[in-house]
């Protein structure tokens, strides 16, 4: 029951990064926090399967800070390719 919280956490931490990256404009508002969510559904399954409790500060550091992580830097990565597509396709069309 408690992967709940550490999923509804991760969400909102999902939010704050998609607002905390700049030119959120490109990209989806659901995109940072389903990565966050993912990740963090990931994480805690894992951690429990590897033997930790859930009471255990390094499951939910693991879930939460993974998930904070690896949804900045896809983010970032995502932002960052889309743009130079953009970019790329505008010049391809003369626009």
């Amino acid at each position: 029951m408690y992967i709940l919280l550490a999923l509804i956490a991760a969400c909102l931490l999902g939010i704050a990064v998609h607002y905390l990256v700049p030119s959120r404009t490109v990209r989806g508002v659901a995109v940072a926090p389903a990565i966050a969510t993912a990740v963090a559904a990931a994480a805690y399954a894992l951690g429990q399967w590897g033997g930790l409790k859930e009471s255990s500060v390094w499951l939910w550091l693991l879930s939460l800070g993974g998930a904070i992580v690896v949804s900045a830097v896809a983010t970032v990565v995502l932002t960052r390719v889309r743009v130079h597509r953009d970019g790329t396709r505008r010049a391809a069309l003369g626009i």
